[in-house]
């Protein structure tokens, strides 16, 4: 295995497991949306900016999570919007995958 393949391996690894903390930590106010501004200054020291977005964008293209503005709270996406102009809540897979209930290799239960 040469550092190209194992920077890759390490790459893959961070993103499965962001993709579960990002889910478990959008879950703690699930009743409710959460600014993914504030959520990312709460995960900020593990997780660099550019694999925050790729997972908000993973977990909103599987499914897992919806995204509005804040403002107009209008559905959007990070296509359409920045980060810290959006907010995030579960949706009904993003509860059945942290109940167990659906399987997903990319993200860390």
């Amino acid at each position: 295995m040469n550092a190209m393949e194992i920077n890759e391996n390490i790459k893959r690894g961070r993103f499965v497991k962001n993709n579960g903390r990002i889910l478990r930590a959008i879950n703690v106010l699930r009743t409710a949306y959460v600014s993914l501004a504030d959520l990312y200054l709460g995960i900020s020291a593990d997780v660099r900016e550019n694999e925050y977005a790729d997972s908000i964008n993973y977990l909103t293209e599987i499914g897992y999570i919806k995204l509005r503005h804040k403002k107009t709270k209008q559905e959007s996406t990070l296509a359409d919007d920045s980060l810290s102009d959006l907010e995030a809540k579960l949706t009904a897979d993003g509860i059945k995958f942290l109940a167990g209930k659906l399987d997903d290799d990319c993200v860390e239960r």
